[in-house]
């Protein structure tokens, strides 16, 4: 046990205990427009990042990028294979960046990128990618691995599959948070959407989810067929349109388990990754709050059900 894990554990609790929490974000849900919801959340620690004039996307991007700076922070304690597993942890950012891009060259808009600082894996080799061709071919050069295709959903959905990938890779309780994601997002994908998966992100799934599954013709037959790892994501599953529970159940039981590791006695990547999940669950939560403020508040089931 070395000095800078025993520094990263408490600096991972004293990290978690800056979340708002259910109660305070159920509580900006109900504010009566948005302006008056960030003039609140401005005087937390996610004032880091948002501001009061800020529109909807602009501060939900704010929220994320408060999350990253507490990660980036909770890595400058951290010894370097921590670092290891806190970059692999915190891949959503690059990934959303790489969505970002991809928004680009499709003439859409593009939300400013994550300054990802030492959490970064490959973006500065992807950021001044000319199309997605040249995107896919720098892709298969990282850990992230060749999509397959050019084409942006492909490489979206690749991306998503590869990151659950480096997250199981990290075992423990991570490697089931990767499993029940992945089922969720392939369900959602074959049974919600009705698409085919792009034949490398159906590699992907495979690896992870394992053959059997893959196969099913029918959601309640991939459920039966996933193995313990990730059944318990489409527990129950029968009816697609009721897929988005799926990922409510994976975001609650991240936050369980997150709770768990912090509390627990390990000095070691345990702490860091429960620190990793309450606080990504808290700004989840937040940013849902923010879009219901948005909304004029509204009935408060409505956001505890996403939320």
């Amino acid at each position: 046990m070395s000095a800078k894990w025993v520094a990263g554990r408490v600096r991972a609790q004293a990290l978690a205990r800056r979340r708002l929490g259910p109660g305070r974000a159920r509580m900006l849900a109900g504010s009566a427009s948005l302006p008056d919801a960030l003039a609140s959340l401005a005087a937390t620690p996610y004032g880091h990042a948002v501001t009061r004039d800020q529109g909807l996307a602009e501060a939900q991007h704010a929220v994320a990028a408060t999350l990253l700076w507490h990660l980036r922070v909770l890595a400058g304690w951290l010894p370097r294979d921590g670092v290891t597993v806190l970059r692999a942890a915190a891949g959503w950012f690059e990934l959303a960046n790489v969505d970002g891009l991809l928004q680009r060259m499709e003439g859409l808009p593009q939300e400013e990128p994550y300054a990802l600082g030492a959490l970064e894996a490959s973006w500065a080799r992807l950021s001044d990618a000319p199309d997605a061709a040249g995107l896919r071919d720098r892709l298969a050069a990282t850990p992230w691995g060749d999509p397959g295709a050019a084409d942006p959903y492909a490489i979206r959905l690749f991306l998503r599959l590869s990151w659950a990938s480096h997250v199981s890779a990290l075992g423990g309780r991570a490697a089931g948070w990767a499993a029940g994601a992945a089922a969720a997002l392939v369900a959602g994908e074959r049974f919600g959407a009705g698409r085919d998966l792009p034949a490398a992100a159906s590699a992907q799934a495979e690896r992870l989810l394992g053959a059997a599954p893959m196969d099913a013709s029918t959601l309640p037959v991939m459920a039966a067929r996933l193995g313990r790892d990730a059944g318990w994501a489409l527990d129950g599953a029968d009816d697609p349109a009721e897929l988005w529970r799926a990922e409510a159940r994976c975001w609650s039981r991240m936050e369980r388990d997150g709770e768990a590791l912090l509390r627990g006695s390990e000095f070691g990547a345990g702490p860091v990754l429960g620190a990793v999940a309450v606080l990504a669950a808290d700004a989840r939560r937040v940013r849902a709050a923010l879009e219901t403020a948005a909304r004029g508040g509204g009935p408060a089931g409505a956001y505890d059900a996403v939320a």
